[in-house]
């Protein structure tokens, strides 16, 4: 059978492909207690062990006791008017409830994005470590993805020099991740101020994915690129979802906020594409809005931060060296150099000698990813202290 020739520009979610060799320890002798084995620790999938709310799952019992059929293409009015207003008491920003466009998860939402924006000819600046799927949109929408290296004094994120110096005629705009998966770093306000500004300058578009921004523990980083000054904010394409702060990650559930003049494609490429969202999840997601709902999100995020500053310590100590402490999301990214020169090699020894899965750097992009390896810290304390021990009994 003849496949499409953009599979080949498509690399294998190696994420995915190091859990499959974990279930494959973990079914194995090395974690069978009957003969002496312990349990795998999973610090690899960037999925929060809380799950969704109480309320929400209540809804969500109730909804599927009634009708539930398809919604408008964009959402359901109720849910966009609710997430509207959660913009406006969480960052103080006023949101058109007309500009939010209800997704089957961020996923959808960026891949209509890449769709609606980008075409054969294009090229998009993205930053190298970022999250793989991204740049995959943007080759699905038959656009190449150009990767800039960036490192730990940029904080591994793009800037306005690094643009303007990287900008060609064929560049159609940035995608940005703020904070990033892998690396949970965060840009600075007044950076992607500068930077969006000259992509507006060159006539060209700013994407930024904000799915961890709600998981932001320092207070410079925690705001919203629909925010920017000059109104650089409303012509900001942001992409966000219900999976991470409201902990629905199988619902597949998200939300995009558009410059109104992008809204019709958006709505047209829903229709055919997707129809609309999960009724099911849309209806129970209305229950994320409840007080209750958020003073349980946040005390969760408080939770993370504490995992983040009980991990980002111990794995300096032990040589995993974390350059840039993690802002926001749950991830850290540490540098592997001192152990092994193939993070990819090395993750897959580490599932054999300490039963513990951690995500090589190779999905990330093709700056030296065999020197950085990321750890998520969405599991539970007892499993953080547990691969520290295990890690410092291998490592040393």
């Amino acid at each position: 059978m003849k496949l499409a020739g953009r599979l080949d520009r498509i690399e294998p979610f190696y994420v995915m492909e190091l859990a499959k060799a974990a279930a494959r320890v973990a079914a194995g002798p090395l974690c069978d207690p009957a003969r002496g084995g312990r349990r795998m620790i999973r610090l690899n999938i960037g999925e929060p062990d809380f799950g969704a709310a109480p309320a929400v799952r209540e809804a969500a019992a109730r909804v599927a006791q009634g009708p539930t059929p398809y919604t408008d293409a964009l959402g359901l009015p109720a849910l966009r008017e609710a997430i509207a207003r959660w913009y406006g008491e969480r960052f103080g920003l006023p949101v058109d409830p007309a500009r939010i466009a209800v997704t089957a998860g961020a996923s959808a939402g960026l891949q209509l994005a890449c769709l609606a924006l980008f075409e054969r000819g294009d090229e998009v600046l993205m930053p190298d470590p970022c999250y793989p799927c991204n740049r995959h949109f943007v080759t699905a929408a038959d656009a190449t993805p150009r990767l800039l290296p960036t490192g730990p004094q940029a904080r591994f994120q793009l800037d306005a020099a690094q643009v303007r110096e990287a900008w060609t005629p064929a560049t159609r705009g940035v995608l940005l991740a703020s904070p990033s998966n892998p690396t949970g770093t965060s840009i600075a306000p007044e950076v992607l101020a500068d930077m969006a500004g000259f992509v507006r300058e060159r006539g060209g578009v700013t994407v930024v994915d904000e799915i961890y921004l709600p998981l932001s523990y320092e207070a410079h980083f925690g705001h919203t690129a629909l925010a920017l000054p000059g109104g650089l904010g409303e012509e900001v394409v942001s992409v966000n979802s219900f999976s991470k702060y409201f902990g629905m990650t199988g619902w597949r559930l998200g939300w995009l906020v558009l410059p109104p003049a992008l809204v019709p494609a958006i709505e047209k490429l829903a229709q055919n594409f997707y129809i609309c969202a999960s009724t099911l999840a849309q209806k129970a997601a209305l229950a994320c809005f409840e007080p209750a709902s958020i003073a349980e999100f946040e005390r969760r995020c408080a939770v993370l931060r504490e995992r983040r500053d009980f991990i980002v310590p111990a794995l300096n100590e032990l040589g995993l060296t974390v350059p840039v402490p993690p802002d926001g999301a749950f991830y850290a990214w540490m540098d592997v150099s001192r152990f092994h020169a193939d993070s990819w090699a090395f993750a897959h020894e580490l599932l054999d000698s300490a039963q513990v899965a951690l995500t090589p750097g190779r999905d990330f992009g093709l700056a030296d990813p065999g020197r950085w390896m990321r750890l998520s810290f969405a599991s539970s304390m007892e499993d953080l202290q547990e691969a520290v021990a295990r890690l410092r009994e291998v490592l040393r």
